[in-house]
């Protein structure tokens, strides 16, 4: 159905087919969602199109760790009582959240904002992996724990960073794999995160 065929029209197809462009909203959800937003009054549309709007405005990545924060320093960075000599390496924003969930751990972070996949046209410059050496080099980062998702992209990226930081003095180490192969942090409760923290292997 094209957006000029909608029964609402226009403006309703077109909110519908932006909110079906996100990530595991389907037609349905996408449809329920627009009717919402179609049944709020104007003042609560528009305190969600300011929210919106704040995010879009403020919202940047650390310029140390790359977590998506409000200031040139996210609160993990900035903290004094965080470890600074041990940063556990992730995927995505969202990952650090999961971690911190968890309550098992007190250092910092670097978010790489992905992972490689060359089939995909993802390689090392779409990353922040030489912000990650740079910052081992320059911070003395004593241990990067690998906390790359476990699956094949995963672990490929884990092992890339790996061979690059052979020749520093950092201890590398990786998550116990008491988190299942092929899932994702998000999904993994506290428990499991708080052992894979705690159980880390060298890499």
């Amino acid at each position: 159905m094209d957006e000029q065929s909608h029964p609402y029209g226009p403006s309703v197809a077109a909110l519908i087919e932006e909110f079906a462009k996100m990530p595991g909203i389907g037609r349905k959800s996408a449809e329920r969602l627009t009717q919402y937003v179609v049944n709020l009054d104007r003042p609560k549309a528009g305190a969600l199109i300011r929210a919106i709007d704040s995010v879009k405005r403020n919202i940047k990545r650390c310029s140390n760790c790359f977590v998506l924060t409000e200031g040139e320093l996210c609160d993990i960075c900035s903290d004094p009582k965080r470890d600074s000599t041990v940063v556990c390496v992730v995927e995505q924003p969202k990952d650090v959240i999961s971690l911190e969930a968890s309550g098992a751990y007190q250092g910092q972070y670097h978010v790489l904002h992905g992972c490689l996949a060359p089939l995909n046209g993802v390689g090392p410059e779409k990353l922040t992996i030489d912000a990650l050496v740079q910052r081992v080099k320059r911070q003395g980062v004593k241990e990067i724990i690998m906390a790359t998702n476990p699956t094949l992209e995963g672990d490929g990226t884990a092992l890339f960073i790996s061979n690059l930081l052979a020749e520093e003095q950092v201890k590398i180490t990786r998550l116990a794999r008491g988190i299942a192969s092929g899932s994702v942090l998000e999904f993994a409760n506290r428990e499991m995160l708080a052992d894979a923290i705690h159980g880390r292997q060298t890499f």
